[in-house]
Formats: structure tokens, sequence, C-alpha cells
């Protein structure tokens, strides 16, 4: 019987020890489970911030360069709208002293003089305003602008409006005398060199 005994004794104790591995495998598993869960939590944590080192970079080298780019056009929008500033005032100078411009109350005797002065403000005007609108020209005009008309001598624009048939006439007409005179040219030279 003591033999029986120890058998189921040894067999208990075998029964707890098997039950205590499997405690102890089954806690190993949680724990396995647990490692991996955060192993998995690590590498998303690790990925997150391989993200945002590579975005921060990016956006970095962006907003740097797109600050640069904005710096360049606000200076240039600056002198632009300073040039702007000075034509706008050098033009409502000129103006004031074309529209101050009255032959009506021209001293007769003076007409000459009265005359001489106002042409010479009206040609400096004219002056002025080209000069500005080139430089306002070379500053680069934006799309949105409208650009400025351009000043010509009232006798250089009555040319609008012709066809090209006109043109040609016009041509024609201009330099038919020499043509003419081409032509009397080659016929002397060719008589005198047949002599």
């Amino acid at each position: 019987m003591l033999e029986l005994n120890e058998d189921e004794v040894s067999a208990e104790h075998l029964d707890t020890q098997v039950q205590k591995a499997q405690e102890q495998l089954l806690q190993l598993k949680r724990q396995q489970e647990q490692i991996e869960r955060q192993k998995r939590e690590l590498e998303e944590l690790s990925r997150r911030q391989d993200e945002l080192e590579t975005g921060r970079g990016e956006l970095a080298d962006k907003l740097t360069r797109a600050l640069v780019v904005l710096e360049r056009e606000a200076y240039t929008t600056q002198n632009r709208l300073e040039q702007i500033r000075i034509a706008r005032e050098s033009f409502s100078q000129h103006l004031e002293l074309v529209e101050a411009i009255d032959p009506r109350s021209w001293n007769p005797s003076d007409l000459h003089k009265e005359l001489s002065r106002a042409l010479s403000a009206v040609e400096d005007a004219r002056t002025e305003y080209a000069e500005q609108r080139s430089r306002l020209q070379a500053a680069g005009a934006t799309a949105g602008d409208a650009p400025l008309p351009d000043v010509t001598p009232d006798a250089y624009s009555g040319g609008e409006g012709r066809s090209f048939a006109q043109w040609v006439q016009i041509g024609v007409a201009l330099t038919l005398p020499l043509m003419i005179f081409g032509a009397v040219a080659l016929a002397l030279f060719i008589w005198m060199a047949s002599r």
C-alpha cells in the first residue's frame, strides 16, 4: 500500500507540477504577448518619429525657400511701389503746370515769351512722362497692371486704321522718286559704259 500511495503522491505531485508548468507557460505566453504588443507600439512610435523628422525637415526646407522668395518679392514690390509713388508725384506736379497754362491770360506783348514757356512746360512734362513710363516698364509690370499710354506727338498718331493696301500705296508713293532716279542713273551708267 505504501507503494501505491507513493505512486499516487508522485502522480499528484506530477499533476501539480504539470499544472504549475502550464500556469507558468500561460504566464510566459501573456508576457510574450505583452512584449510583442510593446514591440509593436515601439515600432509604431519609431515610425512616427521618423515621419515627424522627415516631414519637419521637408517643411523647414520649403518654408525657408518660400521666405527667401517672399523677401525678394517684397523687396521688388517695395521698389516698384516707391517708383510708382515718385511717378505719381511727378505726374501730379506736371499736370498742375500743364493745366495752369491759360493762353487767354497772356499779355499780347509777351506772347512769344509766354508761348515758349508753355511749350517748354509741355515738353518737360512729356519728357518726364516718357522717363517715368520707361522706369515703370523696366521695373516689370504684373499681369493685372494697365500699361501707361505711350507718349507720341499727334503728328505721328494719324496712321491708325489703315489697311495693308493703303500702306503699300504710301510706300510706293514715297519710294517712287527714288526708283525713277535709280532707273535714270542706271540707264546713264549703261550708256556711258557702252561708249
